[in-house]
């Protein structure tokens, strides 16, 4: 059976409230047949948000490589000989000329990545002038760039920063396998911070890096417990590079990717659930599924940070054969935790 809310006023799956998720209750609901999990995502989706739109966001990677973490996925990693080259922080025009050209393809998110361990002081009064200019477009705006410090998240948050990324990558007992510079504990810090400050979050994970269907499910209820969840939850499907650890691993089934896009929705109902990293290699078949199963985002443009991404032209073809529509900028929620 599937997991229903411990809320005795419930009459409906559709009408659930908040409610703690164990990972066994997830992993419960990856199980359910396929097509009544598709249908209860496709009525959570279509209560808190309109059937046929997709928000369409472009990541640009404004500090290339170089980064002194471990993270097994990762071609940035500087331990790493996969052909990417430490690269300066871009400058403050040339992330506005990029956003310019995002916009004017549609986008409503305009995301910016930089491969730090942290930022430090000076990097950061930059990306501040970064936000600054890029909110004149009337873009929503977000960041990666690591773990943070202490008033850090202030001054994004005073630049006009929109979201904070800060993925939790898997889940807690699989996390070792896959990162040993930074805990899962800092990242949560960081993810505080981001709260205190205001920020809306936009945290996710990787799936397809060797784990269980029992830790992907652990991943899940890590991130639906976050109290509230995530604003934004990407879910990326792991991109082999040459190079890197991971390089070689199975490649996951494609239903269990939809599925796994399915339980995000069911278990964090308000979330813009979206596809992220992987979706180059993913069929416009697989790509409805996950429409279906309740995604509504995407990374839309050439590159994502330094792996390829579907061109936009080809994404244009697919919204059309789908009847789905680029979502304008979405209401902004308040991130305080009450």
């Amino acid at each position: 059976m599937m997991p229903q809310s411990t809320d005795q006023n419930t009459r409906s799956p559709v009408a659930q409230k908040a409610q703690h998720w164990t990972g066994a209750a997830v992993e419960a609901l990856l199980a359910v047949p396929f097509g009544d999990l598709i249908f209860r995502a496709q009525q959570v989706h279509r209560q808190h948000f309109a059937a046929n739109e997709v928000q369409l966001s472009t990541l640009l990677s404004i500090k290339t490589g170089g980064c002194p973490e471990d993270c097994g996925y990762c071609p940035q990693a500087a331990r790493y000989h996969t052909g990417v080259e430490n690269q300066a922080l871009m400058t403050v025009e040339e992330v506005l000329l990029a956003a310019r050209a995002a916009r004017e393809n549609g986008a409503s998110r305009f995301c910016m990545g930089a491969a730090w361990r942290g930022p430090k002081q000076r990097d950061l009064e930059k990306v501040t002038q970064m936000v600054r200019a890029v909110k004149t477009l009337g873009l929503e705006t977000c960041a990666t760039l690591g773990m943070l410090k202490d008033g850090q998240a202030e001054q994004l948050k005073e630049a006009g920063l929109d979201y904070y990324n800060h993925n939790l990558d898997t889940d807690s007992d699989f996390y070792g396998e896959i990162v040993t510079t930074r805990s899962q504990g800092e990242r949560l810090d960081t993810l505080e911070k981001v709260r205190a400050a205001g920020i809306l979050v936009c945290c996710g994970g990787i799936i397809g890096m060797g784990e269980s269907r029992a830790g992907r499910a652990g991943l899940i209820a890590q991130l639906a417990n976050l109290g509230p969840h995530p604003e934004s939850v990407p879910i990326n499907n792991l991109v082999q590079v040459e190079g890197t650890p991971l390089y070689g691993t199975p490649k996951l089934d494609p239903f269990e990717f939809v599925r796994t896009v399915a339980a995000a929705r069911i278990t964090m109902p308000k979330a813009m659930v979206r596809l992220s990293a992987g979706r180059e290699d993913m069929s416009s078949e697989l790509q409805a599924l996950c429409f279906l199963a309740g995604a509504n985002s995407i990374f839309y443009g050439d590159k994502l940070l330094t792996t390829g991404n579907p061109e936009a032209g080809r994404d244009r073809e697919l919204f059309v054969k789908l009847g789905l529509k680029p979502m304008a900028i979405a209401r902004k929620q308040d991130s305080r935790p009450t």
